[in-house]
């Protein structure tokens, strides 16, 4: 499966967490809300200006800034 960035994940485009490259503070509140690796998660949508983006994961929705998706590396499904 090829690996990318969450920023770069179209809607509807389904993946699995391979990495949080976050430290600190931001690695922690990111992992906190579930975004850990091995999640399967699915991009629902992105609000008009492409900021934030909607994701669907453990049967909840979580919206998440593009600043904090740079830190998220995903294995998409092709």
């Amino acid at each position: 499966m090829p690996r990318v960035n969450m920023r770069q994940m179209r809607s509807k485009q389904s993946g699995t967490i391979a990495a949080i490259t976050a430290a600190g503070e931001l690695g922690r509140r990111i992992r906190d809300m579930g975004l850990v690796p091995g999640t399967r998660i699915t991009v629902q949508g992105r609000a008009p200006l492409y900021d934030p983006v909607a994701l669907r994961l453990m049967g909840f929705t979580l919206t998440l800034r593009n600043s904090e998706a740079d830190y998220i590396d995903v294995e998409v499904d092709d």
